[in-house]
C-alpha cells in the first residue's frame, strides 16, 4: 500500500536547535530511495507503507544514537485505496485551483 505521510520528529533533551537531527533524518529518507519534501516543519514521505515507517524506525534509532534521550515524533498520513496519488499530484491540485481564482 502506497502512503504519503507528513513526518516531524523532535528530539528532546538536546537544546534549542534540532537541525543537525533534522538532516541526520533526511539523510536516512534519501538513503532509503524515497520521495521526500522537506518543509519548515517537518518531511513529507511518499512511498510503500512498510519503506516508509522502515524510515521513521530508522530515524528514530539514528537521533537516539546522535544522544537525544527522548524524542517525541508527529504523523499525519494518508492513504488511498481509489485511484494512485502523490505529493506532487496534491499541490498541482491546489495549485490548478489556486490559478482559476
Amino acid at each position: 500500500m502506497n502512503v504519503l505521510v507528513d513526518l516531524c520528529v523532535t528530539p528532546i533533551g538536546v537544546g534549542v536547535s534540532v537541525s543537525k537531527y533534522v538532516a541526520a533524518c533526511e539523510r536516512v529518507i534519501t538513503e532509503a530511495g524515497l520521495k521526500r519534501q522537506l518543509h519548515a516543519y517537518g518531511t513529507n514521505i511518499e512511498g510503500e507503507w512498510d519503506a516508509v515507517f522502515a524510515v521513521v524506525r530508522r530515524c528514530h534509532e539514528v537521533v537516539h544514537e546522535m544522544g537525544a534521550p527522548r524524542i517525541s515524533t508527529t504523523i499525519r498520513l494518508g492513504t488511498r485505496t481509489d485511484r494512485a496519488q502523490t505529493m506532487d499530484d496534491k499541490i498541482r491540485s491546489v495549485e490548478e485551483k489556486l490559478s482559476k481564482s
